[in-house]
């Protein structure tokens, strides 16, 4: 069964603490889905601890709920909590995201290999991979590549009717470009521009 992403972005409102605001101090800005719409493993590993199969030292694991959640994610994301329907839930800010390192990376894998067939490229497989390949995996899906002994974060090549895709680990390439993250960190930004880094997270909870 697959694990699944929810939630939103929050920013802090700046009225808090003053005499004329009497609203809640988090309020909710966007939803997460119209933003990102994936279900990739090493990407919530990296950031969230969650389905960690590469092995990251995540960003930011199982932290809850926050205590001071905004109205309209509590509404979405409590109920499923109590009732246990939720395998975790944790949040980020965005000084955090800012702050990542994009050479940041698992200890034991450097890269995860995606292959489909052409006439069925809907079936996909997917492994990660060490640095090294071992001889079962050569003789699964050819030799390595010369492109990433250059340095390449992400190499295509066909084997018979088969398309091989090669993708870095690090968090500079499965939050880049090629996956839904920047479309979230642009929103999260943006805010922050505004309210300050601190004072914008994305609360997230996985089913």
């Amino acid at each position: 069964m697959s694990t699944d992403i929810h939630g939103g972005i929050e920013f802090r409102h700046p009225g808090v603490g003053t005499d004329y605001y009497e609203g809640e101090p988090w309020v909710s800005a966007m939803d997460l889905w119209p933003l990102y719409d994936e279900t990739d493993y090493a990407s919530f590993g990296c950031l969230f601890g969650v389905r960690n199969y590469a092995g990251y030292a995540p960003l930011a694991a199982e932290r809850g709920l926050p205590d001071d959640l905004s109205i309209g994610l509590r509404e979405r994301l409590q109920p499923w909590v109590t009732d246990g329907h939720l395998a975790g839930a944790t949040w980020v800010s965005w000084a955090e995201i800012a702050g990542l390192d994009p050479a940041t990376a698992p200890e034991h894998y450097i890269g995860r290999l995606t292959w489909s067939s052409l006439a069925k490229p809907s079936t996909l497989h997917q492994q990660l991979v060490p640095a090294e390949w071992s001889p079962e995996l050569v003789a699964a899906v050819g030799p390595r590549p010369h492109e990433l002994e250059e340095g390449d974060h992400y190499v295509e090549w066909n084997r018979g009717n088969v398309l091989y895709r090669y993708e870095s680990l690090t968090a500079g390439s499965i939050l880049g470009p090629r996956s839904h993250w920047p479309h979230v960190f642009a929103v999260m930004k943006a805010l922050a521009d505004r309210f300050g880094d601190d004072a914008v997270r994305l609360v997230v909870a996985f089913d």
